[in-house]
């Protein structure tokens, strides 16, 4: 395998983790295969293609099928050792002639979603087809036209076998991409646990909101937090960001792109490392800082008994119920502290804020005033 360079291939190093291909890297493949045997009546198997930093995979076939006109190839998805929903699933390209003058035209096959919100970086009743896996389709053509006087004017249609469910564990249905999966991928190649797939849902969750005209949306940590923040602004499905624990990148996001209001919503124990300076809320990445809690309950009216039972505390939940029973609002405490430090990475954008934190049941036990 050709490894990944940069930053992309520090982080595999770094883990030690296989990388693996991303579903538009397969396409591309068996669009390869499919379009040299449509040409030549010979399936390259395996199919080796460039990758846009110029590394150069092979991959072998899992189908193919020659008739009059058409080739069609499939590609298994092999996402290496990251958690990917895709992995395993056959992508599969399905090549035919179309007429002179008429270029590369994309298709959604089964199991390929269609764009049905604006927003995305394709156009509403696009094919989910994205633009890089795309560019890698047309170069590929273009270079076997040309090496076999050719054309080049050709319809793929690309699907992804049992794509339609797979894709119900994904955000497209909440983006307007409807009937299955998108075809993904901006170098190729899949980086195990890494961060860059949830952060770009994230700008693209943003970006369908604003192009459908939302001016609250609501950062959320779950599914528990959407169903809370649902029940207090009845918000529209488009208008809640899965942000997970990557509050830095909303923030960052919306700081760039405003919308009038942005409300965050999430457990108590992970927005309090928000409210202390943390803008990664995962467990391997930041803690609950007890410390922090105790100076927050001082400011509240605790004791310095209770402080010190906030400081010595075996958990955040621990900290807001002895506080709570004490009549100490360290959950407002910490919703406010947490807007406060949402608004200075927002850096004066015009954007209102507030904050809601829960328990792990979904009950609200902080809140911010908005400002």
């Amino acid at each position: 395998m050709n490894e990944p360079k940069g930053a992309r291939g520090a982080q595999l190093k770094h883990t030690g983790l296989r990388p693996g291909w991303t579903t538009g890297a397969c396409a591309t493949a068996a669009t390869t295969a499919a379009y040299t045997a449509l040409l030549t009546g010979d399936f390259p198997d395996p199919v080796t293609i460039t990758l846009p930093r110029g590394q150069t995979p092979a991959f072998a076939l899992a189908a193919e099928e020659l008739a009059q006109g058409r080739a069609t190839a499939g590609i298994v998805k092999d996402a290496g050792d990251d958690p990917d929903v895709t992995h395993g699933a056959l992508v599969r390209a399905s090549v035919r002639r179309l007429p002179a003058g008429s270029g590369v035209v994309f298709r959604a096959g089964p199991g390929v979603g269609t764009v049905t919100r604006p927003g995305l970086p394709l156009a509403v009743g696009e094919p989910a087809v994205n633009p890089v896996p795309r560019q890698m389709m047309r170069e590929h053509v273009a270079a076997l036209a040309e090496r076999y006087g050719d054309g080049g004017d050709v319809e793929i249609t690309v699907s992804v076998d049992h794509g339609e469910e797979i894709a119900r564990s994904t955000w497209n249905p909440r983006l307007g991409i409807l009937g299955g999966l998108s075809i993904l991928g901006t170098t190729g190649i899949v980086v195990p646990y890494s961060c860059s797939a949830w952060i770009d849902s994230i700008r693209r969750g943003v970006d369908v909101a604003r192009a459908a005209g939302r001016t609250h949306v609501a950062g959320c940590t779950g599914s528990t937090s959407e169903k809370t923040v649902t029940g207090v602004y009845g918000l529209p499905e488009d208008a809640l960001l899965d942000m997970g624990d990557f509050a830095g990148a909303v923030l960052k996001y919306v700081r760039r792109h405003p919308v009038e209001r942005l409300t965050i919503c999430g457990g108590f124990a992970k927005l309090s490392k928000l409210a202390a300076g943390h803008l990664d809320l995962h467990s391997a990445r930041s803690q609950v800082d007890k410390g922090f809690l105790a100076d927050l309950a001082r400011r509240g009216g605790a004791s310095p008994e209770l402080a010190a039972e906030v400081a010595g505390a075996n958990t955040g939940l621990a900290a807001l119920q002895a506080c709570a029973a004490a009549g100490v609002p360290l959950g407002d405490l910490v919703a406010v502290a947490a807007r406060d430090e949402a608004l200075a990475v927002l850096r004066g954008a015009p954007v209102a804020v507030d904050v809601i934190c829960i328990d792990r049941a979904g009950a609200i036990v902080g809140r911010s005033p908005v400002a």
